[in-house]
This record gives C-alpha cells, structure tokens and sequence, in this order.
C-alpha cells in the first residue's frame, strides 16, 4: 500500500481508469462478435458503423492504438464483404461454330 498522499491518488486513478478500460474493451468484443454473426447485410452494415464508431472512441480515449483499431476495421470490413459478396450468376457459355477451313 502506498504511504505518500500522492501514491495514493495514483491508485485511485489508475483503478477507475482501469476499469473503464476494461468496459470499453469488453464492448468492443461484444460488437465485433455481433458484426461477425449478422444475418442480414442491412443489420451487418449497421452493426459496421456502430463498430467503427466504438472503436474511433476508443482510439481518441486512449484506450487501444490507432492502428489496432484501424486493423480490426479493416478486417471487420473484410468479413462482411466477403460474408454478403453478391452471388454472380453463371451465364451460360453458348458454343461457337467451328470454322472449317
């Protein structure tokens, strides 16, 4: 335990920024994992920009690294583009006549 008066205030500052800390990170697992098991592309692109919002905070907060959160976007994005691709129809190839020369 601390004996100085300001050692003190430090552990109270460091506990409750700790804390938050912890609660942030713990949201941003959450709406990550809600991104990733979307079943519909509107309610995916939502829960993208809730996510990307979350995470901008978190940055400016000083909670996470600007690059993390620009890599877990960027993969995030990755997942839902890959996830809701617009299935390409298969047009049918029709044969050409052969030439005979």
């Amino acid at each position: 335990m601390p004996i100085l008066r300001s050692s003190k205030k430090r552990l109270r500052q460091n506990k409750k920024r700790r804390l938050r800390n912890k609660s942030v990170k713990s949201y941003l697992k959450t709406i990550t994992k809600k991104v990733k098991n979307a079943k519909e592309k509107s309610e995916a692109t939502s829960l993208l920009n809730e996510a990307y919002k979350a995470y901008d905070m978190a940055v400016s907060k000083g909670v996470i690294h600007k690059n993390n959160a620009a890599r877990h976007k960027s993969r995030l994005t990755k997942i839902i583009n890959t996830k809701f691709k617009p299935t390409e129809e298969v047009s049918e190839v029709t044969p050409q006549p052969e030439v005979n020369s």
